[in-house]
């Protein structure tokens, strides 16, 4: 019952701002009230206001923009990964798909490259490969992701129930987890036999291995995933310095 009447909280913020975005209260460019602000007028905490303002993000209403840090960029085109790298590369004109190879519960000793300081008992593993149609009509995997959420609330029933609109991104917006903050690492992963099976590469094929770990905006631990990326149509960006 309430997490029903959260997510009809933060429903009500959405449409109420993308109303007045749409209605052209906010002239382009404008920022929106800080969170403080938001929270008090609508009565609720400061994560359902992030909740709500990452739900406009996903409907491209309104953009944020850090100062630092990493992004993966397919073909060109940045990918948003708060959105889901499907939808941002489908977005991107890319006829792409994605396949879901697993989803079951897994001990933290089973989650590679997971930073150490990361408290985790009881996780979840979603492992799928996306893959790139070409001229031909050929499907060809491009990407074997490994993403790992903590087994808690709704997201402990993810093996049974599945995905929340087949999507990732959605199950943890549904679960009340915003990632907001984290970090990125990235080096060259030789595939090894299973590797190269899923991908249908050869063994010893180079890929390019990130390792995303994210958290909200109280340090709680949201996902880590681990991506294989082929080099031909992935490379990875560093951004730094003050704001554009």
């Amino acid at each position: 019952m309430y997490t029903q009447v959260a997510r009809s909280k933060r429903q009500s913020i959405v449409d109420t701002l993308a109303g007045r975005i749409r209605a052209g209260e906010y002239e382009p460019g404008a920022k929106l009230e800080g969170e403080h602000r938001l929270a008090e007028e609508f009565g609720v905490s400061r994560s359902t206001i992030r909740q709500a303002l990452s739900e406009l993000q996903h409907q491209r209403l309104i953009a944020t923009e850090t100062g630092r840090g990493s992004f993966v960029i397919f073909d060109g085109h940045q990918l948003d990964q708060d959105r889901g790298w499907t939808q941002s590369m489908a977005a991107a004109g890319s006829d792409v798909s994605a396949e879901i190879l697993a989803i079951e519960a897994v001990e933290r000793s089973e989650v590679p490259l997971l930073p150490a300081d990361v408290a985790l008992s009881r996780a979840v593993a979603v492992r799928r490969v996306r893959s790139l149609r070409i001229a031909d009509g050929q499907e060809v995997p491009v990407s074997f992701e490994c993403a790992t959420v903590p087994a808690v609330g709704m997201l402990a029933d993810l093996p049974t129930a599945g995905l929340v609109e087949g999507s990732l991104a959605s199950s943890l917006q549904a679960a009340g987890f915003v990632p907001v903050q984290g970090i990125q690492r990235a080096d060259v992963r030789l595939l090894d036999e299973r590797e190269a099976r899923i991908l249908r590469r050869d063994a010893g094929e180079a890929f390019l291995r990130t390792a995303r770990t994210s958290f909200d905006a109280d340090g709680r631990f949201v996902e880590h995933v681990v991506s294989l990326l082929d080099p031909r149509h992935f490379t990875l960006a560093l951004s730094f310095g003050g704001e554009r």
